[in-house]
């Protein structure tokens, strides 16, 4: 997209024709290098580079060690944009939280609208004090800036070289520099709501897409993290779903590091828990002394935004979008588009829920239709089969044969009793499903056996339910369905091997559960795809464990190591 060069309107040329006036003949000398200057402040329509650029160009001006600008979204509330020059990086980390534009110096330039010129700050009584690890400063001289005939910032600059104060000129100089400013911020502010609008609508087709594609859920979720992180330029994005003993729990994490975040439950007692369960957003400016934030992930994080994912009157879950601490807080704008984003990923969600609920009702209904063909015609075989055995054992004189017979019907007993318990497994609901680990494990296994269409082995090593912790287990369960999943559409096996390990050792001799998922199918292509895997390295990854991939026994197949510290 073109960027047009902003033009300023008649009203703002004869504002800028009227501050020349009356100028000295030192200043009326620099009129060309002032005229240079608002020049480069309208170029380029990016709201904080042209904020960056109007404070560089003011300290040249002023000859000035330090400049800073603020703006506000409207008119009376806090600062949503403030940008300095002169102050080192890790200083302006160190001050922490910017000035709201309320208070002091800054809130008199914003409310009383007249320039104000010290030459000694700390001698005005406006003055409310530096926070800890400011740079002394002194003289001081400041505008404030209009957009459309209202005031929206304030332009200052600080410590003129020299030490002495800043005169008349500075002033001419500055007031100009404002006028050009209202105008470039004017114009960046459109340009940059037009760009927003574009980005999150791109966004919401996007989450859209990623719910509906019948990939993996976990995957889907993900995305919805992701960008809502981009599209809020935040720390992190982090999605939260209902959880079964009530709360909320973290089931997708987006952010330039692994999470230890990932499946921890925010408890109903939260007030921002029950505010988004009634479908209410959350706006925070400071998580960290919000007495609504009850969990020690706020401490973590800046300026913040909660949002229901709600559709239809039901709350499915909550998004969670969080600001790196002293990071700017988010505008209007940015809430309403964060907030139309999420309505949309919402019903994204919802459709998506439906979509699988049709085929897990498929599942269940290929299931019964199994269970019923085990029943009515293999036990029922099985079993003719044994009298058969049983006959022929009584009428046959030779003993070896009728001691083999009678181990051979042994067997079909067996087998029959085996039958009837995996026609229990597959006629099993999801809840009626024991809860130790072993069980859970067992009939993840059951169920992958369907479209598998054979039964896949497994062993167990160690104490698995008393050694493995509830989190852990989730996350291992939830590992299995995705290494499983990915057998039976990728691999074509003939034979899958599953191995759940709780006396396993890490490196560093700590103790750990390892899953293997071992097949013997066609392996993984080189450029294949690869977001299952991802996938498992990320659930490891935020326990503090490692996955990963290679080929089987012999070199056919594949083997999927999963495995996390206990």
């Amino acid at each position: 997209m073109s960027q047009p060069e902003p033009k300023a309107s008649p009203e703002a040329a004869q504002q800028t024709a009227g501050s020349l006036r009356g100028l000295s003949a030192e200043l009326t000398a620099r009129v060309p290098e002032l005229l240079e200057a608002t020049r480069s402040v309208g170029t380029g329509l990016d709201l904080h580079s042209t904020l960056q650029r109007i404070c560089e160009t003011a300290a040249g001006l002023a000859h000035a060690r330090y400049a800073a600008i603020g703006v506000v979204e409207q008119p009376g509330e806090s600062l949503c944009d403030f940008v300095t020059h002169g102050v080192p990086e890790e200083v302006a980390r160190a001050i922490g939280h910017p000035p709201d534009g309320h208070t002091g110096l800054l809130g008199a330039l914003i409310q009383e609208g007249d320039p104000i010129r010290l030459a000694d700050l700390a001698a005005d009584p406006r003055f409310a004090g530096f926070p800890s690890a400011h740079p002394e400063m002194r003289t001081f001289l400041g505008v404030p800036i209009h957009v459309g005939g209202e005031i929206f910032g304030n332009l200052y600059v600080m410590e003129k070289h020299g030490g002495e104060a800043f005169g008349d000129d500075e002033l001419h100089m500055l007031r100009v520099l404002a006028t050009e400013a209202g105008i470039a911020i004017g114009h960046a502010r459109t340009y940059e709501a037009a760009r927003q609008r574009e980005q999150w609508i791109d966004g919401s087709v996007a989450v859209t897409t990623a719910l509906l594609s019948g990939g993996d859920a976990d995957e889907a979720l993900a995305v919805v993290a992701e960008q809502a992180r981009r599209l809020a330029d935040a720390a992190v994005g982090i999605v939260l779903l209902p959880a079964a003993q009530g709360g909320l729990e973290i089931v997708a994490v987006a952010g330039d590091t692994p999470s230890a975040s990932l499946g921890v439950i925010v408890p109903p007692q939260s007030p921002v828990v029950a505010a988004l369960l009634r479908g209410e957003e959350v706006f925070l400016d400071d998580p960290a002394t919000d007495p609504r934030m009850i969990t020690r992930l706020a401490d973590q994080f800046g300026p913040h935004m909660l949002l229901p994912l709600r559709s239809g009157g039901r709350v499915l879950g909550a998004l969670s979008i969080p600001r790196a601490r002293g990071g700017r807080p988010f505008t209007r704008a940015e809430r309403t588009l964060a907030t139309h984003f999420a309505a949309q990923a919402a019903l994204a969600l919802k459709l998506a829920e439906a979509q699988r609920d049709r085929e897990r009702i498929a599942v269940y209904e290929d299931r019964d239709r199994i269970a019923r063909d085990l029943h009515d015609l293999v036990i029922q075989r099985l079993f003719a089969t044994g009298i058969m055995l049983e006959g022929a054992q009584r009428r046959s004189p030779v003993p070896g044969v009728r001691t083999g017979i009678g181990r051979a019907v042994d067997e079909l007993d067996v087998t029959i009793q085996e039958i009837r318990t995996a026609i229990f497994a597959l006629q099993q609901e999801p809840a009626e499903a024991p809860s130790g680990l072993r069980s859970r494990v067992l009939r993840e296994i059951n169920m992958a056996a369907v479209p598998l269409g054979f039964m896949p082995s497994h062993r167990f090593l160690g104490p698995v339910d008393s050694l493995v912790g509830e989190l852990t287990g989730k996350n291992l369960i939830a590992a299995l369905r995705e290494a499983l999943s990915n057998t039976f559409r990728h691999a074509r096996a003939s034979r899958v091997e599953v191995t759940v390990d709780a006396a396993a050792v890490l490196p560093d001799g700590r103790d750990a559960v390892r899953l293997t998922v071992a097949d013997d199918g066609v392996g993984i292509p080189d450029g294949g795809r690869r977001s299952g895997l991802r996938n498992l390295a990320r659930r490891a990854e935020s326990l503090g464990g490692a996955s990963w991939f290679g080929p089987g026994d012999g070199g056919s197949g594949t083997t999927v190591t999963w495995q996390v510290p206990l």
